[in-house]
């Protein structure tokens, strides 16, 4: 690893860190490690699953709105590398899904048509208890090297424990509650990115990327800032973080 990588990765350790506090914004927290993750690793997306209440697979995170479709699409169907990685509790890899289709036919049609060709699912496990999975996608073919598996597992473990902190780790109702509140945020969410997207006249990651810097700007939790834009009592200006009250 060369120097400038090396104080790259430092830095996203130090800002996950700084993140880990009281009370922190799960979701905003699993966008910036996916976001990371494709920075800092040099794939193409990331998507990160997460267990609710019933221990089913959620979509909480990914790094484009493609991908967070396909995540989707991987539940429905319960076929693709996060399920297999969340199941197993080990990270499962296709270095090509061209060849991949009799192992996944529904995921892989789905993950070349949105221009995926390699995938690498990281479990999200501490010691036994497995809370999800996260999938590295890349528009070309070819295995991740050691070092970057090593560092996705890394972050991958960095979350895990975020996820598990204080009395969460040692009481798992504590952690499904704070689960199931960001899941409900996440359908907030996904109501107020299309309000932006009609009102604005703007597709549905830009929505999501001006919700997510005015969430920022205004140091306010992403599920505060989108309930007040799905009842109408803020609004945002396209390419600002401005209000624009009605």
């Amino acid at each position: 690893m060369s120097d400038v990588a090396g104080i790259q990765l430092s830095d996203v350790f130090v800002e996950m860190a700084d993140t880990l506090v009281d009370d922190f914004d799960v979701i905003e927290f699993l966008h910036v490690l996916a976001d990371r993750c494709v920075q800092l690793l040099g794939v193409s997306a990331a998507g990160l699953l997460i267990t609710d209440q019933q221990d089913n697979l959620q979509v909480m995170a990914a790094s484009s709105e493609r991908t967070r479709l396909l995540e989707l699409f991987q539940l429905q169907t319960d076929e693709g590398s996060c399920v297999d990685c969340f199941r197993t509790g080990q990270p499962v890899s296709a270095i090509d899904l061209r060849s991949a289709g009799h192992r996944w036919p529904r995921f892989t049609a789905a993950a070349a048509e949105v221009g995926f060709t390699a995938v690498h699912a990281l479990p999200m496990r501490l010691r036994s208890d497995v809370i999800g999975a996260l999938d590295l996608f890349d528009t070309r073919p070819g295995a991740l090297d050691e070092g970057k598996i090593r560092i996705g597992q890394a972050l991958a473990d960095v979350a895990t424990i975020g996820l598990l902190q204080q009395r969460a780790i040692h009481d798992r109702d504590i952690l499904a509650e704070q689960l199931q509140t960001a899941l409900d945020s996440r359908i907030l969410i996904e109501q107020a990115k299309g309000v932006l997207a009609e009102r604005l006249h703007v597709d549905v990651g830009e929505a999501f990327a001006l919700l997510r810097s005015s969430a920022r700007s205004r140091s306010r939790r992403l599920s505060d800032l989108a309930q007040a834009i799905v009842d109408g009592s803020e609004r945002l200006a396209p390419g600002t973080a401005a209000d624009m009250h009605s």
